[in-house]
């Protein structure tokens, strides 16, 4: 999971995060209270962010996660469905600045239920739903009349298919027979372990930009990082808690951490059109709650298809 701006690394990001050069002391240590990690050469790394506040925050939001699949998974249910409304009052915050609406009581509503079909009634109940809460935010905007009609109808389409649809491939996963639990869980560790995997190796490595134009910050270094710490998870997950050959784990690793980047990018994309530095202050030292899922939203059905497929 990473903050969209984060994605490997971000010793080149965030203003005041520790000591110029040249500054005589001016720069002062707000730093007092950040982490702090140096370079081999020993340089200091600038995280960009409070790390213990971010972990902190992290950790509280895995210990829910957790909390909610024992011993009922169907009370995760929840927990999508309340990602789903908070995320969308991010996202409908953040389509505003480039001056298009959102259908927000017809996207709440079906990207809820949304949640519980795909839980209850697997992926069929996924796309009825789906279709259904298309067509009722296409017919809330028609009270609006014809100026803007494409604009907010191609951003109400984007924002059912980028976020309540996506989050409910989770609910897939989880309510796979027999160990769906187990599936969510490797899932969410592997996409983890690419952003920790990248994190430390691009701020500890990182030379060569990856995307300069879309985010400024990764590097392939960190993208290496990554696909070691997916590929090690996959393999321990899949064999330790799926039962599983780790030649599928190491697949998952892979799919995983491409979709990952992919969600990181994606999102970055995305606030530098619309002129925004975060999705919104849910989560502590991690911006938004849609900054934090980024790379999970993306994960999530390329790791359905995968274990599906494979296991």
């Amino acid at each position: 999971m990473s903050n969209s701006d984060s994605g490997f690394e971000r010793e080149r990001r965030g203003e005041g995060s520790g000591p110029e050069s040249g500054s005589g002391g001016a720069a002062a240590d707000d730093g007092g209270a950040r982490f702090r990690l140096t370079k081999p050469g020993g340089e200091p790394v600038r995280a960009g962010r409070n790390l213990p506040v971010a972990i902190a925050s992290g950790v509280a939001l895995g210990a829910l996660v957790l909390l909610s699949l024992f011993p009922y998974p169907q009370a995760f249910s929840l927990i999508t469905a309340a990602a789903t409304v908070i995320g969308l009052r991010e996202l409908n915050r953040a389509v505003a600045s480039g001056g298009a609406r959102l259908a927000l009581p017809p996207l709440a509503v079906g990207g809820v239920a949304m949640q519980f079909g795909a839980h209850f009634g697997g992926a069929e109940w996924l796309v009825g739903t789906t279709a259904l809460t298309a067509i009722c935010a296409l017919a809330w905007r028609l009270r609006g009349g014809a100026d803007g009609y494409v604009r907010d109808a191609a951003a109400n389409l984007f924002t059912l298919c980028y976020l309540p649809f996506l989050l409910g491939t989770w609910q897939l996963l989880v309510a796979h027979p027999g160990d769906g639990r187990d599936r969510l869980i490797a899932f969410i560790i592997v996409t983890i372990s690419s952003d920790i995997g990248g994190y430390f190796a691009g701020i500890l490595l990182g030379r060569h930009k990856m995307a300069p134009v879309i985010s400024p910050n990764k590097t392939w270094e960190g993208f290496g990082g990554s696909v070691l710490a997916c590929m090690v998870a996959g393999g321990l997950t899949v064999s330790l808690m799926l039962d599983g050959p780790v030649w599928v784990g190491l697949v998952l690793g892979v799919a995983v951490v491409l979709a990952a980047i992919v969600g990181d990018l994606i999102e970055s994309l995305i606030k530098r059109d619309l002129g925004i530095k975060d999705m919104g202050r849910f989560m502590p030292g991690h911006g938004g709650l849609m900054d934090r899922v980024d790379s999970l939203l993306i994960a999530g059905p390329v790791a359905w298809v995968v274990l599906g497929l494979l296991l």
